[in-house]
């Protein structure tokens, strides 16, 4: 039964890191906003899944529901910070992609204080704590559908500038926004001459070995350091 849930609880990470590994093809082929839609429905399955297992009586499906939790939070910790931070404007681009890092802490509390055994953490109701998740991700399926895709993508990955034009408009409102356009310009040009790393590559490049390392130590350390206590 340990072994059980260790591995319920670990698969979580394991679905994680696929999700995050195929983070960038899949934001290359369908962009941004589709891989979020998308990302939500996964997140509603497995949300589905964890809410159903006690009636099921199953653990298979706590078990499929935390590996697709854990696919969707991979892919959507990358997916989310591109997104906000590529169409927000550039003067709030710093205030929205530091507003995930909140929510991230947030949700963390939320949980931990729901699962108390005076709230939701009972033989009863934890099957709604479980499904939880799926709440979040049913509103923003809702309510991103009324935002556009992201301008740089629409520019250089599809070319379509008056596409961009009309979602930087829809986004920053009327007004003069060449200068924008002219940055993702000259960020597509510079792309042209800057070769993609795959993971393996950046692991053998001796060039980035000590950032690397220091990301590594930074990402490791901060589970010890007290922030889920806090």
């Amino acid at each position: 039964l340990l072994f059980l849930w260790s591995i319920i609880v670990s698969i979580f990470g394991i679905g994680g890191i696929l999700g995050s590994a195929g983070s960038r093809y899949l934001t290359v082929k369908y962009g941004k906003k589709k891989c979020l839609l998308g990302n939500n429905l996964l997140m509603i399955v497995a949300a589905s899944l964890l809410g159903c297992s006690k009636v099921a009586q199953s653990f298979e499906m706590i078990l499929i529901g935390r590996f697709m939790c854990g696919i969707s939070a991979g892919l959507s910790a990358p997916l989310h910070h591109q997104y906000v931070g590529e169409i927000s404007p550039k003067k709030l681009r710093g205030f929205a992609n530091s507003t995930s890092s909140f929510f991230w802490s947030l949700g963390k509390a939320i949980g931990q204080i729901s699962g108390q055994r005076e709230l939701l953490g009972t033989p009863s109701l934890w099957p709604v704590l479980m499904a939880a998740c799926g709440f979040p991700a049913l509103v923003q399926l809702v309510t991103l559908p009324f935002f556009p895709e992201s301008p740089p993508y629409l520019l250089m990955r599809k070319e379509d500038q008056e596409g961009c034009k009309k979602a930087i408009r829809q986004l920053w409102g009327e007004g003069h926004h060449q200068a924008e356009i002219d940055d993702i310009m000259k960020e597509k040009a510079a792309m042209k001459n800057t070769k993609i790393l795959s993971v393996l590559e950046l692991v053998k490049e001796p060039a980035f070995r000590w950032q690397l390392f220091m990301l590594v130590i930074l990402t490791s350390t901060i589970q010890l350091c007290g922030i889920n206590a806090v």
